[in-house]
């Protein structure tokens, strides 16, 4: 019996890379150290089954599990947040958008935070002001901890997902929908 895994399973788009380990398998793959199996179409659907088949009979079927590659084949594993955090940023890099990472706990001028907000600067200062947005006095300038104001963001959309859902509800109970179905009336 060989200890550990023999094959590894990469899934590249459509294709299903199996790459075979261990020096027992290295000595019958024709004396290499790995042998390296492409499977494409037919043949992918087929080992598909066969993994799902080894799973359902308590197999356990190493699951594949996200990483960054260098270019010298190094390779780090990542956690599934990351793995998604970096779509996201691979995703907008790819659409021209320029990316910005930033900490929760990084404070941000006024400006920055008026535009991260898509608001103008005084805006966000009769914000502050009110109370609405937490912020730090530094001397004369304001700083605004970039957590606090990702939750007034979250916030403002929650209430604006509600008052358009109290609005919609008040309005089919008042008929508001009956009453514009069918063909606009002539106006003329």
């Amino acid at each position: 019996m060989l200890p550990g895994p023999v094959f590894t399973f990469f899934s590249l788009s459509d294709t299903l890379l199996m790459v075979a380990k261990g020096a027992e398998v290295s000595a019958r793959a024709a004396g290499s150290e790995s042998m390296t199996y492409l499977l494409e179409g037919s043949e992918l659907a087929e080992v598909v089954d066969f993994v799902a088949e080894l799973e359902r009979r308590g197999v356990a079927v190493p699951q594949p599990q996200p990483a960054l590659v260098g270019a010298d084949g190094a390779r780090l594993e990542v956690p599934a947040p990351v793995f998604e955090a970096l779509l996201q940023v691979a995703t907008a890099m790819a659409h021209g958008q320029g990316v910005t990472v930033i900490p929760q706990n990084a404070l941000l001028t006024t400006q920055e935070a008026a535009e991260l907000l898509g608001i103008s600067r005084p805006t966000l200062v009769r914000l502050l002001e009110d109370g609405e947005i937490p912020y730090e006095q530094r001397g004369r300038h304001r700083r605004i901890l970039l957590a606090d104001l990702l939750a007034y963001q979250e916030k403002m959309r929650r209430d604006r997902h509600e008052a358009l859902d109290r609005m919609a509800r008040e309005g089919q109970e008042a008929g508001l929908y009956e009453a514009t179905a069918g063909p606009p009336p002539r106006t003329r």
